[in-house]
């Protein structure tokens, strides 16, 4: 996706650029990029959401236990 910014008649150049690289963090392309940057085996992309999933529970648990006074 090619982002295109054109530069109004009175704005600055640091004003072109902040709207271009917001234009740029909404359309998702560099997180996208890096997210490929490099291949992964689909299996440890598997155990790495596996790894998420558990570490979301215990965090949950713990605020859940915090929440309760419990230790």
């Amino acid at each position: 996706m090619i982002q295109v910014t054109r530069k109004d008649a009175k704005e600055s150049l640091e004003n072109l650029i902040r709207r271009f690289n917001k234009k740029v963090q909404q359309s998702g392309v560099l997180a996208e990029a890096k997210t490929n940057q490099y291949f992964e085996k689909p299996i440890s992309k598997r155990e790495r959401r596996e790894k998420a999933i558990i570490k979301k529970q215990r965090k949950n648990d713990k605020q859940r236990r915090i929440k309760l006074g419990i230790r």
